[in-house]
Protein backbone atom coordinates (compact mmCIF):
# COMPACT_ATOMS: atom_id res chain seq x y z
CA UNK A 1 0.00 0.00 0.00
CA UNK A 2 1.76 3.45 -0.67
CA UNK A 3 1.55 6.52 1.21
CA UNK A 4 0.60 8.24 -1.38
CA UNK A 5 -2.76 6.16 -1.19
CA UNK A 6 -3.20 6.80 2.36
CA UNK A 7 -2.29 10.11 2.11
CA UNK A 8 -4.83 10.97 -0.38
CA UNK A 9 -7.57 9.19 1.55
CA UNK A 10 -6.79 10.72 4.84
CA UNK A 11 -7.44 14.27 3.28
CA UNK A 12 -10.85 13.75 1.79
CA UNK A 13 -13.41 15.98 2.60
CA UNK A 14 -17.18 14.74 2.30
CA UNK A 15 -19.84 17.72 3.08
CA UNK A 16 -23.09 16.90 4.86
CA UNK A 17 -26.38 18.72 4.38
CA UNK A 18 -28.21 20.13 6.80
CA UNK A 19 -31.43 18.88 5.81
CA UNK A 20 -30.57 15.02 6.04
CA UNK A 21 -31.20 15.76 9.53
CA UNK A 22 -34.51 16.67 9.49
CA UNK A 23 -37.73 14.92 9.44
CA UNK A 24 -38.57 13.45 5.88
CA UNK A 25 -40.81 11.22 4.18
CA UNK A 26 -42.86 10.49 0.74
CA UNK A 27 -45.11 12.52 -1.49
CA UNK A 28 -47.37 11.06 0.83
CA UNK A 29 -46.26 10.99 4.52
CA UNK A 30 -43.05 12.69 6.43
CA UNK A 31 -42.44 10.66 9.49
CA UNK A 32 -40.98 11.94 12.51
CA UNK A 33 -38.20 10.39 15.06
CA UNK A 34 -36.96 10.96 18.53
CA UNK A 35 -34.24 14.00 19.06
CA UNK A 36 -34.49 15.70 15.31
CA UNK A 37 -32.78 19.11 15.07
CA UNK A 38 -35.39 22.18 15.50
CA UNK A 39 -33.52 24.95 14.20
CA UNK A 40 -30.04 25.08 12.09
CA UNK A 41 -28.12 25.55 15.29
CA UNK A 42 -28.84 21.67 16.26
CA UNK A 43 -28.74 20.61 12.74
CA UNK A 44 -24.96 21.82 12.99
CA UNK A 45 -24.34 19.97 16.03
CA UNK A 46 -25.79 16.79 14.86
CA UNK A 47 -22.91 17.30 11.55
CA UNK A 48 -20.48 17.65 13.89
CA UNK A 49 -20.80 14.19 15.30
CA UNK A 50 -20.52 12.99 12.00
CA UNK A 51 -17.24 14.90 11.63
CA UNK A 52 -16.03 13.74 14.99
CA UNK A 53 -16.46 10.04 14.13
CA UNK A 54 -15.54 9.76 10.54
CA UNK A 55 -12.50 13.11 10.56
CA UNK A 56 -13.65 13.70 7.22
CA UNK A 57 -16.79 15.32 7.19
CA UNK A 58 -15.90 19.08 8.53
CA UNK A 59 -18.58 21.30 6.55
CA UNK A 60 -22.32 21.18 6.35
CA UNK A 61 -24.25 22.80 3.04
CA UNK A 62 -27.18 24.83 4.32
CA UNK A 63 -30.66 25.27 2.73
CA UNK A 64 -32.54 29.05 2.56
CA UNK A 65 -34.79 29.55 4.30
CA UNK A 66 -35.33 25.78 5.28
CA UNK A 67 -32.22 27.49 7.43
CA UNK A 68 -32.71 31.11 8.14
CA UNK A 69 -31.26 32.53 11.12
CA UNK A 70 -31.39 36.31 12.37
CA UNK A 71 -27.43 36.00 12.41
CA UNK A 72 -25.64 34.15 9.74
CA UNK A 73 -21.86 35.22 11.13
CA UNK A 74 -22.97 34.03 14.19
CA UNK A 75 -24.41 30.57 12.91
CA UNK A 76 -20.87 30.42 11.13
CA UNK A 77 -19.43 31.24 14.46
CA UNK A 78 -21.19 28.47 16.30
CA UNK A 79 -20.06 25.82 13.30
CA UNK A 80 -16.87 26.78 14.25
CA UNK A 81 -16.88 25.86 17.78
CA UNK A 82 -18.64 22.84 17.06
CA UNK A 83 -15.50 21.97 14.43
CA UNK A 84 -17.54 22.22 11.08
CA UNK A 85 -18.26 24.85 8.47
CA UNK A 86 -20.76 26.06 6.37
CA UNK A 87 -20.45 24.81 3.19
CA UNK A 88 -22.35 25.34 -0.11
CA UNK A 89 -25.32 27.59 0.46
CA UNK A 90 -28.61 25.53 -1.72
CA UNK A 91 -30.92 28.14 -2.81
CA UNK A 92 -34.81 27.19 -2.73
CA UNK A 93 -37.48 28.57 -5.42
CA UNK A 94 -39.74 25.82 -5.81
CA UNK A 95 -41.79 26.00 -2.44
CA UNK A 96 -43.63 28.84 -2.77
CA UNK A 97 -47.00 29.00 -4.02
CA UNK A 98 -45.80 32.02 -6.69
CA UNK A 99 -43.62 29.55 -8.06
CA UNK A 100 -46.30 27.20 -9.72
CA UNK A 101 -45.55 27.99 -13.19
CA UNK A 102 -41.57 28.35 -12.59
CA UNK A 103 -39.59 30.56 -10.57
CA UNK A 104 -36.59 32.17 -13.00
CA UNK A 105 -38.36 30.83 -16.20
CA UNK A 106 -41.86 32.31 -14.71
CA UNK A 107 -43.23 33.75 -17.33
CA UNK A 108 -44.75 36.59 -14.95
CA UNK A 109 -41.92 39.12 -14.80
CA UNK A 110 -42.85 39.79 -10.65
CA UNK A 111 -42.09 36.34 -9.91
CA UNK A 112 -38.74 36.49 -11.50
CA UNK A 113 -38.23 39.65 -10.13
CA UNK A 114 -39.00 37.22 -6.37
CA UNK A 115 -36.97 34.55 -7.54
CA UNK A 116 -34.05 36.23 -8.58
CA UNK A 117 -33.92 38.46 -5.35
CA UNK A 118 -33.33 34.93 -3.47
CA UNK A 119 -30.75 34.11 -5.26
CA UNK A 120 -29.10 37.30 -4.61
CA UNK A 121 -30.26 37.20 -1.05
CA UNK A 122 -28.03 33.66 -0.58
CA UNK A 123 -25.08 35.26 -1.89
CA UNK A 124 -25.49 37.43 0.53
CA UNK A 125 -25.44 34.60 3.34
CA UNK A 126 -22.31 33.21 1.41
CA UNK A 127 -20.93 36.45 2.36
CA UNK A 128 -21.80 36.62 6.15
CA UNK A 129 -21.20 32.70 6.49
CA UNK A 130 -18.08 32.16 4.30
CA UNK A 131 -19.27 30.00 1.99
CA UNK A 132 -17.45 30.04 -1.72
CA UNK A 133 -20.38 27.55 -3.34
CA UNK A 134 -24.06 28.51 -3.80
CA UNK A 135 -26.16 25.62 -5.34
CA UNK A 136 -28.88 26.07 -7.81
CA UNK A 137 -31.92 23.62 -8.69
CA UNK A 138 -34.53 24.87 -10.12
CA UNK A 139 -37.83 22.75 -10.45
CA UNK A 140 -38.93 24.93 -13.14
CA UNK A 141 -40.48 23.44 -16.24
CA UNK A 142 -43.91 22.72 -17.95
CA UNK A 143 -46.38 19.64 -17.68
CA UNK A 144 -47.58 20.37 -21.29
CA UNK A 145 -47.10 20.88 -24.71
CA UNK A 146 -47.99 24.26 -25.47
CA UNK A 147 -47.79 25.40 -21.90
CA UNK A 148 -45.23 27.92 -22.36
CA UNK A 149 -42.66 29.05 -24.69
CA UNK A 150 -39.82 26.40 -24.57
CA UNK A 151 -36.94 28.97 -25.55
CA UNK A 152 -38.15 31.98 -24.07
CA UNK A 153 -37.76 30.29 -20.91
CA UNK A 154 -34.16 29.27 -21.55
CA UNK A 155 -33.80 33.20 -22.10
CA UNK A 156 -34.99 33.65 -19.15
CA UNK A 157 -33.02 31.33 -17.32
CA UNK A 158 -30.06 32.70 -18.83
CA UNK A 159 -30.31 36.06 -17.79
CA UNK A 160 -30.90 35.22 -13.97
CA UNK A 161 -27.59 33.19 -13.78
CA UNK A 162 -26.20 36.24 -15.61
CA UNK A 163 -27.34 38.39 -12.60
CA UNK A 164 -26.04 35.67 -10.14
CA UNK A 165 -22.81 35.56 -11.76
CA UNK A 166 -21.50 38.90 -11.99
CA UNK A 167 -23.16 39.00 -8.14
CA UNK A 168 -20.61 36.20 -7.29
CA UNK A 169 -17.47 37.71 -5.23
CA UNK A 170 -13.66 36.59 -5.24
CA UNK A 171 -13.12 32.76 -4.26
CA UNK A 172 -16.93 32.42 -4.92
CA UNK A 173 -18.96 30.23 -7.78
CA UNK A 174 -22.21 28.55 -8.37
CA UNK A 175 -22.99 25.16 -8.98
CA UNK A 176 -25.90 24.59 -11.40
CA UNK A 177 -27.81 21.36 -10.56
CA UNK A 178 -29.98 19.60 -13.65
CA UNK A 179 -32.68 16.63 -13.09
CA UNK A 180 -34.22 14.63 -15.89
CA UNK A 181 -38.09 15.40 -14.34
CA UNK A 182 -40.46 15.90 -11.66
CA UNK A 183 -42.29 18.01 -10.37
CA UNK A 184 -41.92 18.82 -14.52
CA UNK A 185 -43.22 15.89 -16.33
CA UNK A 186 -42.98 17.53 -19.65
CA UNK A 187 -39.76 20.16 -20.14
CA UNK A 188 -38.04 20.34 -17.48
CA UNK A 189 -35.67 23.79 -17.95
CA UNK A 190 -32.47 21.86 -16.75
CA UNK A 191 -33.00 18.40 -17.33
CA UNK A 192 -29.81 17.21 -18.42
CA UNK A 193 -25.87 17.84 -17.91
CA UNK A 194 -25.64 19.40 -21.51
CA UNK A 195 -28.01 21.74 -20.45
CA UNK A 196 -26.37 22.79 -17.54
CA UNK A 197 -22.95 23.02 -18.89
CA UNK A 198 -23.80 25.13 -21.92
CA UNK A 199 -25.34 27.76 -19.57
CA UNK A 200 -22.54 27.35 -17.25
CA UNK A 201 -19.78 27.31 -20.20
CA UNK A 202 -21.35 30.93 -22.17
CA UNK A 203 -21.23 32.71 -18.59
CA UNK A 204 -17.73 31.48 -17.39
CA UNK A 205 -15.18 29.97 -14.63
CA UNK A 206 -17.38 30.87 -11.62
CA UNK A 207 -19.90 28.43 -13.44
CA UNK A 208 -19.84 25.02 -12.99
CA UNK A 209 -21.98 21.69 -13.34
CA UNK A 210 -23.46 19.32 -10.56
CA UNK A 211 -24.08 15.96 -10.67
CA UNK A 212 -26.85 14.54 -8.60
CA UNK A 213 -26.33 10.72 -9.09
CA UNK A 214 -29.82 10.34 -8.66
CA UNK A 215 -31.18 12.74 -11.51
CA UNK A 216 -30.90 10.54 -14.54
CA UNK A 217 -32.81 8.36 -16.57
CA UNK A 218 -32.21 4.53 -16.04
CA UNK A 219 -29.03 3.05 -17.28
CA UNK A 220 -27.53 6.47 -17.62
CA UNK A 221 -23.39 6.17 -17.85
CA UNK A 222 -23.14 8.99 -15.35
CA UNK A 223 -19.19 8.26 -15.41
CA UNK A 224 -19.17 9.19 -18.59
CA UNK A 225 -20.78 12.39 -17.64
CA UNK A 226 -18.13 12.95 -15.00
CA UNK A 227 -15.00 12.20 -17.17
CA UNK A 228 -16.39 14.64 -19.55
CA UNK A 229 -17.22 17.33 -17.49
CA UNK A 230 -13.84 17.03 -16.03
CA UNK A 231 -12.21 17.33 -18.97
CA UNK A 232 -13.96 20.99 -19.98
CA UNK A 233 -12.86 22.09 -16.11
CA UNK A 234 -16.35 22.28 -15.36
CA UNK A 235 -17.54 19.38 -12.87
CA UNK A 236 -17.75 21.55 -9.55
CA UNK A 237 -19.36 19.00 -7.31
CA UNK A 238 -21.31 15.96 -6.31
CA UNK A 239 -24.74 15.29 -4.92
CA UNK A 240 -24.31 11.74 -3.76
CA UNK A 241 -27.03 9.46 -3.75
CA UNK A 242 -28.60 6.40 -4.42
CA UNK A 243 -31.32 5.07 -6.29
CA UNK A 244 -33.14 2.28 -7.79
CA UNK A 245 -35.96 4.00 -9.63
CA UNK A 246 -35.89 7.87 -9.87
CA UNK A 247 -34.84 10.17 -7.50
CA UNK A 248 -35.08 8.03 -4.49
CA UNK A 249 -31.87 10.28 -2.48
CA UNK A 250 -31.18 6.90 -0.58
CA UNK A 251 -27.73 6.54 1.37
CA UNK A 252 -24.86 6.61 -1.44
CA UNK A 253 -23.39 3.38 -2.50
CA UNK A 254 -26.77 1.57 -0.91
CA UNK A 255 -28.09 0.52 -4.32
CA UNK A 256 -25.09 0.48 -6.87
CA UNK A 257 -21.78 0.09 -5.11
CA UNK A 258 -20.01 -0.31 -8.68
CA UNK A 259 -21.04 2.82 -10.07
CA UNK A 260 -20.32 4.49 -7.15
CA UNK A 261 -16.69 3.26 -7.54
CA UNK A 262 -17.00 4.07 -11.58
CA UNK A 263 -17.47 7.26 -10.40
CA UNK A 264 -14.77 7.51 -8.28
CA UNK A 265 -12.45 6.21 -10.49
CA UNK A 266 -13.44 8.35 -12.96
CA UNK A 267 -12.95 11.61 -10.76
CA UNK A 268 -9.66 10.42 -9.80
CA UNK A 269 -8.39 9.57 -13.05
CA UNK A 270 -9.35 12.34 -14.15
CA UNK A 271 -7.74 14.96 -11.80
CA UNK A 272 -11.16 15.95 -10.21
CA UNK A 273 -9.73 14.66 -6.88
CA UNK A 274 -9.09 17.59 -5.46
CA UNK A 275 -11.05 20.95 -3.43
CA UNK A 276 -12.04 22.24 -6.85
CA UNK A 277 -14.56 18.95 -6.73
CA UNK A 278 -17.25 18.98 -4.08
CA UNK A 279 -18.25 15.62 -2.64
CA UNK A 280 -21.54 16.65 -0.93
CA UNK A 281 -24.64 14.20 0.29
CA UNK A 282 -27.80 14.88 -0.90
CA UNK A 283 -30.10 11.90 1.04
CA UNK A 284 -33.08 11.99 2.23
CA UNK A 285 -33.15 9.20 5.90
CA UNK A 286 -36.77 8.87 6.06
CA UNK A 287 -36.54 5.29 7.71
CA UNK A 288 -33.36 4.78 8.90
CA UNK A 289 -31.69 7.45 12.02
CA UNK A 290 -30.46 10.39 11.10
CA UNK A 291 -27.15 10.87 11.79
CA UNK A 292 -26.07 7.24 11.81
CA UNK A 293 -27.26 7.56 7.83
CA UNK A 294 -25.16 10.20 7.22
CA UNK A 295 -21.85 8.13 8.80
CA UNK A 296 -22.75 5.11 6.86
CA UNK A 297 -23.04 7.58 3.94
CA UNK A 298 -19.57 8.98 4.56
CA UNK A 299 -18.14 5.49 5.35
CA UNK A 300 -19.17 4.37 1.80
CA UNK A 301 -17.51 7.57 -0.25
CA UNK A 302 -14.41 6.91 1.39
CA UNK A 303 -14.28 3.10 0.40
CA UNK A 304 -15.56 3.57 -3.30
CA UNK A 305 -12.80 6.11 -2.95
CA UNK A 306 -9.91 4.34 -1.28
CA UNK A 307 -11.02 1.37 -3.98
CA UNK A 308 -10.41 4.17 -6.85
CA UNK A 309 -7.20 5.06 -5.83
CA UNK A 310 -5.77 1.18 -5.75
CA UNK A 311 -6.55 0.98 -9.62
CA UNK A 312 -2.91 0.00 -10.90
CA UNK A 313 -2.88 2.88 -14.16
CA UNK A 314 0.34 1.65 -15.34
CA UNK A 315 -1.30 -1.70 -15.92
CA UNK A 316 -4.72 -0.63 -17.00
CA UNK A 317 -3.09 1.81 -19.50
CA UNK A 318 -0.40 -1.19 -20.57
CA UNK A 319 -4.16 -3.57 -21.48
CA UNK A 320 -5.61 -0.42 -23.18
CA UNK A 321 -2.88 0.36 -25.21
CA UNK A 322 -2.73 -3.38 -26.27
CA UNK A 323 -6.14 -4.21 -26.86
CA UNK A 324 -6.70 -6.48 -24.46
CA UNK A 325 -10.06 -6.05 -23.08
CA UNK A 326 -10.30 -8.69 -20.46
CA UNK A 327 -7.13 -7.73 -18.79
CA UNK A 328 -8.14 -4.18 -18.67
CA UNK A 329 -11.44 -4.91 -17.56
CA UNK A 330 -10.30 -7.35 -14.72
CA UNK A 331 -7.54 -4.55 -13.30
CA UNK A 332 -10.73 -2.13 -12.65
CA UNK A 333 -12.59 -5.57 -11.04
CA UNK A 334 -9.04 -6.21 -8.72
CA UNK A 335 -9.50 -2.92 -7.06
CA UNK A 336 -13.38 -2.79 -6.63
CA UNK A 337 -13.06 -6.22 -4.98
CA UNK A 338 -10.29 -5.29 -2.86
CA UNK A 339 -11.62 -5.03 0.93
CA UNK A 340 -10.74 -1.90 1.59
CA UNK A 341 -12.38 -1.68 4.93
CA UNK A 342 -9.10 -2.66 7.30
CA UNK A 343 -7.24 -0.07 5.29
CA UNK A 344 -9.47 2.97 6.50
CA UNK A 345 -9.70 1.51 10.05
CA UNK A 346 -5.89 1.46 10.20
CA UNK A 347 -6.21 5.36 8.90
CA UNK A 348 -8.79 5.95 11.46
CA UNK A 349 -6.27 5.02 14.51
CA UNK A 350 -3.47 6.97 12.85
CA UNK A 351 -5.58 9.96 13.28
CA UNK A 352 -7.15 9.38 16.69
CA UNK A 353 -10.22 8.03 15.56
CA UNK A 354 -12.10 4.63 16.50
CA UNK A 355 -11.70 2.55 13.67
CA UNK A 356 -15.52 1.95 13.86
CA UNK A 357 -17.62 4.92 13.15
CA UNK A 358 -21.02 3.29 13.45
CA UNK A 359 -20.51 1.63 17.10
CA UNK A 360 -18.08 4.36 18.26
CA UNK A 361 -21.30 6.74 17.43
CA UNK A 362 -23.82 4.08 18.91
CA UNK A 363 -21.64 4.08 21.83
CA UNK A 364 -21.11 7.43 22.68
CA UNK A 365 -25.19 8.19 24.11
CA UNK A 366 -25.28 11.14 22.28
CA UNK A 367 -28.59 9.69 20.61
CA UNK A 368 -29.96 9.08 24.08
CA UNK A 369 -29.04 12.77 25.02
CA UNK A 370 -30.47 14.43 22.42
CA UNK A 371 -34.24 12.76 22.23
CA UNK A 372 -34.63 13.29 26.12
CA UNK A 373 -33.13 16.81 25.91
CA UNK A 374 -35.47 18.00 22.05
CA UNK A 375 -38.60 17.64 23.16
CA UNK A 376 -40.92 20.92 22.53
CA UNK A 377 -40.71 23.33 19.21
CA UNK A 378 -41.13 22.27 16.25
CA UNK A 379 -38.87 19.39 14.81
CA UNK A 380 -37.03 20.56 11.22
CA UNK A 381 -38.12 18.61 8.66
CA UNK A 382 -39.27 19.52 4.81
CA UNK A 383 -40.30 22.72 4.70
CA UNK A 384 -38.94 23.88 7.67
Amino acid sequence: MSMDIRTRLSAQRIETPSWAYGNSGTRFKVFAQPGVPRDPYEKLADAAQVHRFTGVAPSVALHIPWDRVDDYADLARHAGELGVGIGAINANVFQDDDYKLGSVTNPDPRVRAKALAHLLECVDIMDATGSGTLKLWFADGTNYPGQDDIRARQDRLAEALESVYHRLGEGQRFLLEYKLFEPAFYATDVPDWGTAYAHCLRLGPKAQVVVDTGHHAPGTNIEFIVAFLLREGKLGGFDFNSRFYADDDLMVGSADPFQLFRIMYEVVAGGGYTDEVAFMLDQCHNLEPKIPGQIRSVMNVQEATAKALLVDGDALRSAQDGGDVLQANAVLMDAFNTDVRPLLADLRRESGLDPDPMAAYARSGYFETISATRVGGAQAGWGA
